[in-house]
């Protein structure tokens, strides 16, 4: 919002939330009555092009959102290393309206103006009127118009809304007040109004005018260099006549300089270019790929998580996973993204973060939880973990971490695989058991004497049973094969505390869980009674009197740069403890793997999270559902 909002700020349909999109239905579905009911002679095609164009536009807008966010992870060409954090994504979740706009005043227009019904498909005269009105005429008024929007009045009450975002990306393009986009928008209609009344107009010219716009505004904000330099060196005119990344940059980190909307041509004439753009320019087009000094390899989890992905749907990302049923309507788009993911072999990088002097990033292997658990898809996703480490180590990476499935016991014996292959590796492998453990029995409320321990048996399993009977609190198990196997892997001295439930197993108020968890065990437990996961996954929420925690996580200090995606299900700037484990590690220093067997000393990595300014998630967060 602008700092002193205007008259016209809000958008007409901001109080409907997310039903703003019915407002289309009527138009979309005259539109198809249109056809439907009338004669083949009074039948306008035009109008029924206009839906699917809008739809394609918002695609066009996605595909840059994704590609500037893989672009500006990796940080090859990277021009302003600023962070972008959740205000900013929750400021350009509205990027759509625009496109709501443009098409409702399409409509009208069809459905209005005579000379716009049943337009051919290609005029060559209406095309190059297109093209001379936007070069003299609109490139112009915008230049005039931009600077009036930079006085303190308009500036204030509109145009501060658009520079709030001093890091960009391709969708601040369009994210402006009602107000300034009604004038955006009647100042571009000139060349389409031209050729309508002229009878010039066609699909192409529209088409192609507004895709122009489209493409021209998500380059100028996308935030990384992708000009080459040798299209300047081929035709040096061209710096006056197309803008790059890197000059429209230097608007919204200066304010008063670079005002062109896409042709540079009139900041040189009327001396407002920045002295900078140059310089900026050949910067950011030389800047190499960044080389990080921690790793969390993760990977997706079920085909719908590909739109939760920061590379995905911005406002998805923003908030803790959850399956909305709309997304079934994406179906043609997720059965597409699975056939790559299984075309595809590499992992991708999703995410940057800063912490003190650590630069981190997120990388991703491009498979699912259900492949995980395929036996004759294992050897190849242990290939990408692999491939993955090595290419950590090539690029310098301190530390390793294994999110996820990808440190599971049966693929990879928690990752001691890769050490036994590589014992000369310098990237150290991290799974995070240590402090995932820490987080769970600093969760355990205080003054609790037994506690259920429930799932399938693993690492974090043992070393939590372990911790727990060494703290004198009694560890209860369901089944006698999982008592056996408790009782065999912790010890006789600490296998005191290991006792079988059966007939009192709804006095037990703290069950701890893993993977495996049923629903009849579900059932079993009292009213009241809190489930803490000591897994990567949440237990499915199936008891509205009981409570249910977060899994091991914790929050994350105030100075991690760069967060405007959530991971998983947590909830906004609260990280796993396996992620979180590796980055304590190259903090710390600790030249030492935590994979296979190995575990590091529970107490001394959670009083580490402590002192870098991690801290427990508030109980708050653990719900009661209703």
């Amino acid at each position: 919002m602008a700092s002193q909002p205007g008259i016209l700020t809000e958008w007409p349909w901001q109080r409907l939330g997310s039903y703003k999109h019915l407002v289309m239905v009527p138009f979309a579905v005259h539109s198809v009555y249109s056809i439907v009911a009338k004669e083949e002679e009074e039948r306008d095609y035009t109008r029924i092009l206009i839906l699917p164009f809008l739809l394609t536009r918002m695609l066009h807008d996605q595909l840059w959102i994704s590609l500037s966010r893989y672009r500006t992870a990796r940080g090859a060409n990277r021009i302003v290393d600023k962070s972008i954090e959740f205000d900013q994504v929750d400021r350009e979740s509205n990027w759509d309206d625009q496109v709501m706009l443009s098409g409702i005043i399409l409509y009208i227009g069809a459905s209005t103006i005579e000379k716009a019904k049943n337009l051919p498909w290609w005029r060559m005269d209406g095309f190059i009127i297109t093209i001379l009105l936007h070069v003299s005429v609109v490139e112009f008024i915008y230049y005039w118009l931009h600077r009036a929007l930079h006085h303190h009045f308009l500036y204030s009450r509109y145009h501060s809304h658009h520079h709030s975002s001093i890091v960009t990306e391709p969708i601040t393009s369009v994210i402006h007040p009602f107000a300034e986009h009604l004038a955006y928008f009647f100042l571009f209609a000139i060349p389409l109004l031209t050729t309508v009344l002229t009878k010039t107009a066609s699909v192409t010219s529209f088409v192609f005018y507004v895709t122009f716009i489209d493409f021209m505004n998500n380059l100028g904000h996308c935030n990384f260099e992708l000009i080459p330099k040798w299209l300047f060196s081929a035709f040096p005119p061209l710096k006056y006549i197309i803008y790059t990344p890197s000059f429209h940059s230097l608007h919204h980190t200066q304010f008063r300089t670079n005002y062109a909307l896409f042709m540079p041509f009139y900041d040189y004439i009327y001396g407002t270019m920045d002295k900078s753009s140059d310089t900026l320019y050949e910067t950011s087009i030389k800047r190499p790929e960044e080389s990080p000094d921690v790793v969390h390899l993760t990977h997706l989890t079920t085909p719908e998580s590909i739109y939760h992905l920061r590379l995905g749907f911005a406002r998805f990302a923003s908030k803790p996973y959850t399956y909305e049923w709309y997304l079934w309507l994406m179906w043609p788009v997720t059965l597409w993204s699975v056939m790559i993911t299984w075309i595809y072999g590499r992992t991708f990088t999703v995410e940057r973060n800063v912490l003190q002097n650590l630069k981190l990033q997120t990388w991703a292997i491009p498979k699912y939880s259900i492949q995980y658990f395929l036996q004759w898809q294992r050897e190849s996703i242990n290939n990408m973990i692999e491939d993955a480490i090595l290419e950590a180590e090539r690029k310098g990476a301190k530390v390793l971490s294994l999110g996820l499935l990808n440190q599971e016991d049966e693929l990879n014996k928690n990752g001691e695989l890769y050490i036994k292959r590589y014992p000369q590796l310098k990237v150290k492998v991290v799974d995070g058991s240590s402090l995932a453990v820490a987080v769970v029995l600093h969760s355990i409320p205080v003054g609790t004497t037994q506690v259920l321990l429930r799932g399938n048996p693993s690492k974090v399993a043992y070393s939590l049973a372990f911790a727990l009977c060494q703290r004198g609190i009694k560890v209860a198990t369901l089944y006698e094969n999982e008592y056996n196997k408790l009782k065999l892997a912790i010890g006789a001295e600490a296998a005191t505390n290991i006792v079988l439930a059966k007939s009192y197993v709804h006095d037990i108020k703290t069950w701890l869980v893993g993977d495996g968890l049923n629903k009849e065990e579900h059932m079993k437990a009292s009213k009241g009674t809190l489930f803490i996961p000591f897994t990567q996954f949440l237990p499915q929420k199936i008891r509205g009197d009981c409570f249910y925690h977060n899994t091991p996580a914790m929050v994350t200090p105030k100075n991690l740069e760069n967060v405007d995606s959530c991971e998983n299900w947590l909830p906004r700037r609260v990280m796993s403890a396996w992620r979180i484990a590796g980055i304590l590690h190259a903090l710390e220093g600790w030249n030492v793997h935590e994979c296979g067997n190995t575990m590091f000393s529970i107490e001394k990595i959670w009083e580490a999270s402590l002192r870098h300014g991690f801290h427990p998630v508030v109980v708050a967060s653990s719900t009661q559902k209703s």
